[in-house]
């Protein structure tokens, strides 16, 4: 990966299924925090490549299941991007448990969209220069 970054969530009672496992949907929202996290490490927000026209809806998503993440368990995020993006953005997040257990894989690909002309544009340069500049830091 070029670049990834590490945060932490806490299993709460509504992310939890009637075992007391994380229900599989909320993966996706797990990955969500990471890539939002990776991003403000890149002094990027979504909000900001918003406010410059830029629209980043999911087009792909795979998962991979090890184990159960739990109810009240703290949940290490890692999330990376593995490529300089250009038409669309990959982030592959991977979740371990306090002890340092694997619980899931996933990859997550972001296309990018033209917000006024409502149509898939490439990478916007202002996050190329923010992956860029980050790299040479």
């Amino acid at each position: 990966m070029i670049i990834s970054h590490r945060t932490t969530v806490r299993v709460r009672y509504a992310h939890t299924d009637q075992m007391g496992y994380v229900y599989y949907g909320r993966y996706a929202e797990f990955y969500e925090v990471g890539r939002v996290e990776l991003m403000r490490q890149l002094n990027l927000p979504y909000r900001e490549l918003e406010e410059h026209g830029v629209f980043m809806p999911v087009a792909e998503m795979h998962i991979r299941y090890f184990r159960p993440a739990l109810y009240d368990d703290l949940v290490t995020i890692e999330t990376g991007i593995v490529e300089v993006p250009r038409g669309r953005m990959k982030f592959v997040s991977t979740l371990y448990n306090e002890a340092g257990e694997l619980l899931n894989r996933g990859e997550v690909t972001l296309a990018f969209f033209d917000r006024v002309r409502r149509r898939p544009t490439r990478a916007p340069k202002i996050l190329i220069e923010a992956i860029e500049g980050y790299l040479a830091s």
